[in-house]
């Protein structure tokens, strides 16, 4: 029986499933799902080749998720034998310094894996929740976590640094960077799509509900729009982005917010939903004919322009932009004002091929090629798993 690799990528609202054969020459895909927290009752959402289906589940949201791992494992096992499960691996956000790749999860990695919640309190604890749900319902089963923050350890001190006492950057307080797993693969992707473009000076940009844009020189890390925390860069579904740390302390001190609630409206209430006051999610903004909604759109926009730019510096110019995920890859209307933003750079959308979310989009007389890459971070999940328990196997 062929050994099976399941994949967790959580999310904010979702947690995505990929499932795996591993093979000698590295994971093949069988299938993929999302479970949606957001419905009631949970939805499991079910890709396998050109079936779909749409699951019901009985188990509810709670702390340890053990009702819900079950219960989801329960039903894959009938369509894909997972009895012949042989991993887990995990997407986890925030492993700091601590870690500079995948890593087989010990009692010991993930002690460290917690330390870092409070830098990424939408997505680690959740990651938590998910490897001690595996470790109870399959206590022998080999899991590995993959870190988002792992590809930007090829940036420069001088990037990764603030301007705060020297100390504080040896203590950890630096720019780590987000996103990484989906800028890994898709800079992988434009090795195959274009190779010339890849060697080169490339702005990729990863617009989802979360957000970020990264630097990349031949394919590795060299800046990135997000620092510290998942809050910095552009504007965000419900997070605000870069800010003045200004505003915070006055939030604090001079209104006299509590820690929460400041925490609350910098993650939850701000961003596309709080400038808009309508929605977190830009298709509804862009169906709008409300002033607000324009203007939300039109600040996103601004600033995503505003960080290629920006990140366009550190490269010493851009032969390319990239963009994926989400927005990045389904809405040509945001693809076409950031471009325009971008018109003094020399870039032009061929407009048809951005309708059709083609992959190149960049007009035949543009001077920076543009396109459309589909992000997969779980098959880099998969891929650095199968190697880990390939390697651990060998020694």
């Amino acid at each position: 029986m062929s050994e099976i690799l399941i994949t967790f990528n959580p999310g904010s609202s979702t947690i995505k499933l990929g499932l795996y054969r591993m093979a000698e020459d590295g994971p093949v895909r069988l299938g993929r799902g999302v479970i949606d927290l957001r419905r009631t009752p949970l939805l499991l959402h079910v890709v396998e080749g050109p079936t779909v289906a749409d699951i019901p589940l009985r188990a509810e949201v709670t702390e340890d998720l053990h009702e819900l791992i079950d219960e989801t494992l329960g039903w894959l096992s009938d369509h894909f034998a997972l009895q012949g499960i042989a991993a887990a691996g995990h997407r986890v956000v925030h492993g700091g310094d601590a870690f500079s790749g995948a890593t087989l999860i010990t009692d010991d990695t993930l002690a460290t894996i917690a330390r870092f919640v409070d830098l990424a309190p939408l997505h680690q604890p959740q990651s938590l929740r998910l490897i001690r749900a595996i470790r109870h319902l399959r206590p022998d089963l080999p899991q590995t976590a993959s870190f988002d923050t792992a590809f930007h350890r090829t940036q420069s001190d001088i990037v990764r640094r603030f301007a705060l006492p020297r100390e504080m950057f040896d203590a950890g307080i630096k720019r780590y960077g987000f996103h990484g797993l989906s800028y890994k693969f898709v800079a992988s992707r434009l090795r195959e799509l274009a190779p010339d473009l890849a060697a080169g000076r490339v702005v990729a940009a990863h617009l989802g509900s979360g957000a970020s844009l990264c630097a990349l020189e031949n394919g590795e890390s060299r800046d990135t729009s997000m620092g510290f925390s998942t809050l910095d860069g552009i504007p965000m579904a419900t997070r605000c982005g870069a800010l003045d740390p200004g505003v915070v302390i006055h939030l604090l001190k001079q209104q006299g917010q509590s820690l929460a609630s400041v925490e609350d409206i910098l993650y939850h209430r701000s961003g596309l939903l709080g400038v808009s006051g309508i929605s977190a999610d830009s298709r509804d903004l862009l169906g709008s004919d409300q002033p607000a909604a324009r203007e939300a759109i039109e600040l996103f926009t601004h600033r995503i322009a505003q960080e290629i730019a920006a990140l366009a510096t550190t490269l010493g110019g851009l032969d390319a932009v990239i963009f994926t995920a989400g927005i990045g890859e389904h809405q040509p209307a945001i693809r076409a004002e950031v471009c325009a933003r971008l018109a003094w750079l020399g870039i032009t959308l061929d407009d048809n091929a951005n309708a059709a979310n083609a992959t190149r989009i960049d007009a035949q007389d543009s001077e920076v090629g543009v396109l459309v890459i589909p992000t997969d971070e779980e098959q880099v999940i998969a891929i650095e798993a199968c190697a880990l328990l390939k390697s651990s196997r060998e020694a």
